[in-house]
């Protein structure tokens, strides 16, 4: 199996879990509820003045059961929940609902002895009883006397999801087990990430591919997101506000978006984003990033308008990922496979998210935290998305090495006869700082060589005679054709061969069509450090070469003392 069947093998795994993992999500009840957990149901009531909480315990139907809570807009309210009979327990209860914006919610606990508890949160206090999941948490005294209400009082709520979500009636040990889940689900996800980050940017700096620092950002945008939405937030700095936090919440996930396009743009190859997709893309980022700083600047001034501008451009966002992949698959794009499995699942949740954001799927407590289930398989898949994608650049550049290696050699190289060329035997002859022998060779007759057999014989001849050369001399001897049947040879003093050892080995070699074919060789030594060194021993073994043709060929002529 392949590297590639591989990853896509391990892939589908993930992809299958992620895929029962979203449709746990959709089946999931509005909140978490254990058996020994209550989900409280609410009617509201518009605050007025006058109101207290004891006179509405006595007047349940004055409340409103039926319309949703977004319909009532922002303002102080009331909302009660059914008729309880929770007697006491062991372990002492305690009340859970989600967070909201919203400046404070007093809850009161009316017991069936007619007493009643009243606890306070307001904005600061929050955070401090911040569980993770994004959940308040308050512990209520204990009553020997069952529960049979409660009552909220929101004060300041800007309700943009809603008055009060989730609100549910546990006792601390179902609590606890349900904060140690969570707690195992963001430390393996801040573990991940951190793992991740470290590998991605080791990455980067060694290979400064542009998607890297994209993915980065994003897995740190990720990190702040459940930074923020956990309690550990909370821990670091006690006295933060939840709206502060909260607004720290849309600007990492802001972030996270625009650089998950971003990643998306930079992994895919450069024929895929074309000039119309990136403006579209950039349009985009800018959407979601403007009213994200404006919640973080200026908190509810304009709230409910940047908030709608957000939960319009967050899916715009998105569903800006749909012509990316089209455009991949047009263009055979060699990453979208191993993409689609690695995104798929947070994609489809993200839109399940924007869907509750828009008011088109109620809130459940597993979707508005399936953000980093979904994003721990995105990040280990897309990991092996990046690997299998690094792994084609690189055989991609080493392709290409190879490719430049192999016409840097065949630009030293005679086509011909695979001998150096005259421009690459230069480079490599002159520098040589040991004291040199220079041989100039010269075929006899070759032009009759080519009338009686023709040019492709002659051609053959040339290859004979230049393996015949190669065979002739030391290993590090330089052996070049310098055009036509003329040949040069370089070889160290220490090293050098007799001309005549050379002229026997072309007199014995077998030719095309038994022919005899000589040589005639010039033949002098001297210094090879500069280019006016061999300028000077090639017109002395030029001379000596005319000298052996004069003589009457096949034979060899030269000075070996050293040329000066």
């Amino acid at each position: 199996m392949g590297p590639r069947a591989t990853i896509e093998l391990l892939a589908r795994w993930l992809w299958r879990g992620a895929l029962l993992l979203g449709l746990a999500v959709a089946a999931a009840p509005a909140s978490a509820t254990p058996a020994e957990s209550i989900a409280l149901r609410t009617c509201i009531l518009r605050d007025a003045p006058g109101l207290d909480a004891r006179t509405l315990l006595r007047a349940p139907e004055r409340f409103d059961c039926t319309t949703p809570q977004r319909e009532f807009g922002p303002g102080n309210f009331w909302l009660i929940s059914q008729p309880l009979d929770v007697s006491a327990v062991e372990s002492r209860y305690v009340l859970r609902m989600a967070s909201v914006w919203q400046h404070a919610v007093t809850a009161h606990i009316l017991f069936a002895d007619g007493a009643m508890v009243s606890i306070r949160t307001d904005a600061s206090q929050a955070s401090r009883h911040m569980q993770l999941g994004g959940i308040i948490q308050r512990i209520l005294p204990h009553h020997a006397a069952p529960i049979v209400r409660v009552l909220w009082h929101t004060e300041g709520s800007a309700n943009l999801r809603g008055l009060l979500l989730a609100p549910t009636l546990t006792t601390t040990t179902v609590a606890g087990q349900a904060n140690v889940r969570m707690a195992a689900i963001y430390g393996g996800f801040a573990g991940l990430v951190l793992a991740l980050l470290i590998y991605n940017l080791a990455l980067w700096r060694a290979l400064r591919y542009r998607f890297l620092p994209f993915y980065c950002l994003m897995l740190l945008a990720l990190a702040g997101y459940a930074f923020s939405s956990s309690a550990a937030i909370a821990l670091i700095f006690p006295d933060v506000s939840n709206m502060m936090r909260m607004r720290i919440n849309y600007v990492t996930l802001a972030l996270a978006g625009v650089a998950a396009m971003g990643f998306v743009r930079c992994f895919f190859e450069p024929r895929v984003i074309g000039k119309r997709l990136a403006l579209i893309g950039n349009a985009a980022a800018v959407a979601l990033l403007i009213p994200a700083a404006g919640i973080a600047a200026f908190g509810e001034w304009q709230l409910h308008l940047f908030d709608a501008l957000y939960s319009f451009a967050f899916p715009a966002l998105i569903v800006l990922i749909v012509p990316v992949l089209y455009s991949a698959w047009r263009r055979r794009s060699e990453y979208l496979g191993l993409f689609a499995l690695a995104w798929f699942m947070p994609i489809a949740l993200a839109l399940l998210r924007c869907a509750n954001i828009l008011g088109f799927v109620p809130y459940r407590f597993w979707l508005d935290n399936s953000t980093l289930l979904a994003m721990a398989v995105e990040s280990v898949t897309s990991s092996l998305a990046i690997a299998y994608r690094i792994q084609q650049i690189s055989r991609d550049r080493d392709l290409a090495r190879e490719q430049e290696l192999a016409a840097r050699v065949l630009a030293d190289i005679d086509p011909l006869t695979g001998l150096l060329n005259r421009r690459a035997f230069l480079a490599r002859a002159i520098g040589r700082e040991e004291e040199q022998v220079l041989l100039l060779a010269d075929l006899d007759h070759f032009k009759l060589v080519n009338d009686t057999i023709g040019h492709d014989g002659g051609d053959e001849v040339l290859r004979v005679v230049a393996r015949t050369l190669r065979q002739a001399v030391p290993l590090e001897a330089l052996v070049a054709r310098f055009g036509g049947e003329e040949f040069a040879i370089v070889v160290p003093a220490s090293q050098a061969i007799e001309a005549e050892t050379v002229l026997a080995r072309l007199r014995g070699a077998r030719m095309p069509f038994d022919l005899t074919v000589t040589a005639s060789i010039g033949v002098t030594r001297g210094a090879l450090t500069r280019e006016s060194d061999w300028k000077a021993l090639y017109r002395a073994a030029d001379a000596a070469l005319f000298d052996a043709k004069k003589a009457g060929r096949d034979r060899a002529r030269g000075q070996m003392r050293r040329v000066a």
